[in-house]
């Protein structure tokens, strides 16, 4: 590890001749990811409505637990075969079985009725497959690009989910206006067919000798997963990120999740004033992600990303205490704003930092804290409200969320790493 305050090391990734905005093989890994976040809400979306269609709302949610369940359980294996396998094959192969099954129950939906049984296998299946396509593809940026530019590259990767979730759910809807779901799977499967085409087309770097003669050598895959997990424990800026982030998502799901809707019943701001605050995050967060690629790289990168986290954590749990709307929009807005700044921050910082031979399995322990812990959260966060009010348990939220930011600031190499300079680029 260099000593604080200098470049983070390399990646094996030589400069691009041009900004990752302008650069050919990362447009297309993009544009691969966009196709694919916009056929995962198509999917979930036909999901939901074809199970509800079939059994009623306790059997939608069975199908929906039934996918995220093994997505949980098998998120850190994932990030394991990434690392053993090549991302790349683990993202192409995981895709084309997605495009496949998608497609297939698509065509078994138009032609007979649909079966609780056929759904269930589909999210199954579909959760298995999305345990190794999300650490894999996430492992991909600092193959494609060099670390002065994963900054754009998170700033880009976010703009794409916030379109990509503005984007499917219509989609799915008028696909299933037409045809029922069976035409909005078949929409999700020929966006998951695109991603795939354009992934193929990708060019992606090879480890560098020293680590692929370290992958070779591992002898087992839970020695693999042991080994990556010591190394996020003992690396003096990874271990406190994972860990601040980890801390700050416990905060921050309860609030976003579920706590805006109680919030906004309990206010009596009703659904279009719930509309307001939640737009209003995500139009933060869409500026945060523009700003970010915009500007490339922020100096004092480390110290930014603490100050962000406490403001957004302040801001977040601010909106307990907020006595009227457009004051809640606001405050939602700013939390945005400044949490993409840390979140898009934070990402960048890690992947820089991470040897590639590393990559799935650090992706993949940050991945696992958003998807299979943070949620847990949620029913004790909606028995806090219950008991004492919306506003004392967003405040605790939110100083739960600050706490993350407590674990950097107490890192000397958090609070003063740099990430790489940018190269002269036309």
């Amino acid at each position: 590890m260099p000593a604080p305050g200098t470049a983070l090391p390399r990646t094996g990734i030589q400069a691009p001749a041009r900004p990752a905005h302008r650069d050919g093989n990362v447009l297309r890994w993009l544009a691969a990811y966009t196709a694919s976040v916009i056929g995962d809400s198509v999917y979930f979306l036909a999901l939901g409505w074809a199970a509800n269609q079939v059994g009623g709302p306790a059997e939608a949610g069975l199908v929906m637990a039934v996918g995220a369940v093994p997505r949980a359980l098998l998120m850190l294996g994932g990030g394991v075969i990434a690392d053993r396998v090549g991302p790349r094959r683990v993202v192409i192969g995981s895709d084309a079985i997605r495009c496949l099954v998608v497609l297939a129950v698509a065509a078994a939906l138009a032609l007979a009725a649909p079966g609780l049984w056929l759904l269930v296998t589909m999210a199954l299946v579909f959760g298995v497959v999305d345990a190794l396509f999300m650490p894999a593809v996430g492992a991909l940026p600092p193959r494609i690009t060099s670390p002065d530019q994963l900054v754009r590259v998170q700033g880009l990767r976010s703009l794409t989910v916030r379109a990509g979730t503005m984007a499917g759910p219509p989609l799915g809807g008028m696909a299933m206006a037409v045809h029922g779901p069976a035409a909005a799977f078949g929409v999700a499967g020929g966006l998951f067919a695109v991603s795939l085409a354009l992934l193929l087309a990708v060019r992606i770097a090879p480890l560098p000798p020293d680590d692929t003669a370290g992958a070779a050598a591992r002898p087992t895959p839970w020695q693999d997963l042991l080994d990556g997990l010591r190394h996020i424990r003992r690396h003096p800026l990874i271990g406190p990120l994972v860990l601040s982030g980890a801390i700050s998502e416990l905060g921050c799901a309860g609030p976003l999740n579920i706590g805006l809707v109680l919030l906004a019943s309990d206010r009596g701001w009703g659904a279009s004033g719930l509309g307001w605050i939640v737009s209003a995050f995500g139009a933060g967060a869409a500026v945060s992600a523009l700003l970010l690629t915009v500007v490339g790289r922020l100096p004092r990168a480390g110290a930014v990303q603490i100050c962000t986290l406490v403001v957004g954590s302040a801001a977040l749990g601010s909106l307990g205490l907020a006595p009227s709307l457009p004051l809640a929009v606001g405050l939602a807005a700013l939390s945005g704003l400044v949490c993409g700044v840390c979140g898009g921050l934070s990402f960048a910082l890690v992947q820089a930092a991470t040897a590639p031979a590393y990559l799935g399995r650090v992706g993949s322990v940050m991945s696992l804290t958003g998807l299979g812990i943070a949620p847990l959260s949620y029913p004790l966060f909606g028995a806090a409200v219950t008991a004492w009010g919306a506003a004392p348990v967003f405040l605790a939220s939110g100083a739960l969320s600050a706490l993350g930011a407590a674990v950097g600031l107490v890192s000397p190499t958090v609070r003063r790493a740099e990430l790489p300079r940018q190269k002269s680029v036309r």
